[in-house]
């Protein structure tokens, strides 16, 4: 196997999410300028994964770029199946080994806080995929934010999975369980795809409900007036290069210039109606 060859095995556990289709199209556009193909190994599963490598193992495979971790010792399992490939990883990984590239997320938590705190809300919760004794970057950066405040993260949400009904769900039981005095007035989701299903929530709960929502991804859906969702956007198009880079020409930036994002400031960080062009959008989080 050699990096001069012009197949990359693209690992993913599930490309129908918005994360990874926006990903793997920009990894397959990057590819194709330097004349190269992707191969798409998806997995979701260890089982899965290592199943997938096995098959893999008799093409000429010239690199492997994970755009999400099937596992969590998927770096071994890849560095024990096919040793001699080259790996990077576009997505966190819990192994020492790893190369990994991924937006400054922390940051980007730091500044969805700063947001949210300056709408003047007391009360912050954050909306995560899974429950971890480490939470993810962006939800680290997050809570940072408030305690430079002296505040607390008053409430932390778990969907199950990142897919919007779950995130539905969970907001949806904590509406009904909580007393309205007691409820979070603002929201920090892990992902965008979990903001939308937090604000359908609020919306469909009504009884005067009004709750800020961020989100973090800035998905193609956050820009349209049925959400108009604030959540701050990673550069995809500056991850990938210096993933590839890394893979194919062992050229890193130690800059870390593709690590930047912007904050797409909208609506729904505000939580209610607010007069003027936001009247003209229809924001979920109107009643």
């Amino acid at each position: 196997m050699s990096v001069h060859s012009p197949l990359i095995g693209i690992v993913s556990d599930d490309v129908s999410h918005p994360h990874s289709m926006h990903m793997l199209k920009e990894v397959t556009r990057q590819l194709s300028a330097r004349d190269r193909l992707p191969v798409l190994l998806c997995a979701d599963t260890r089982e899965d994964f290592q199943a997938a490598l096995r098959n893999a193992a008799s093409l000429p495979l010239g690199g492997l770029l994970f755009l999400s971790s099937p596992c969590r010792d998927a770096q071994e399992i890849a560095a024990h199946l096919l040793p001699s490939l080259r790996t990077v990883h576009l997505c966190p990984s819990d192994s020492a080994g790893a190369d990994v590239v991924v937006a400054d997320a922390y940051h980007a938590g730091q500044q969805l806080g700063a947001l949210l705190l300056s709408q003047g809300h007391q009360r912050l919760g954050a909306m995560l995929v899974q429950a971890s004794d480490t939470p993810p970057r962006q939800v680290q950066g997050f809570i940072a934010s408030l305690q430079a405040e002296d505040k607390t993260l008053h409430a932390a949400l778990h969907a199950g999975a990142l897919y919007r009904e779950q995130a539905y769900q969970a907001m949806m039981a904590y509406l009904k369980k909580t007393r309205a005095a007691e409820r979070i007035n603002a929201l920090m989701c892990e992902y965008d795809e979990l903001a939308f299903g937090a604000l359908q929530a609020v919306r469909d709960f009504g009884q005067g409900a009004h709750i800020a929502v961020v989100g973090f991804d800035d998905a193609d859906e956050a820009r349209g007036s049925t959400w108009h969702l604030s959540s701050w956007a990673p550069r995809r198009d500056l991850l990938v290069t210096e993933a590839l880079n890394r893979l194919l020409d062992q050229r890193p930036d130690h800059s870390r210039a593709w690590q930047q994002g912007e904050l797409q400031v909208r609506h729904s960080h505000h939580g209610k109606y607010v007069p003027g062009e936001m009247s003209q959008c229809g924001c979920a989080i109107r009643h």
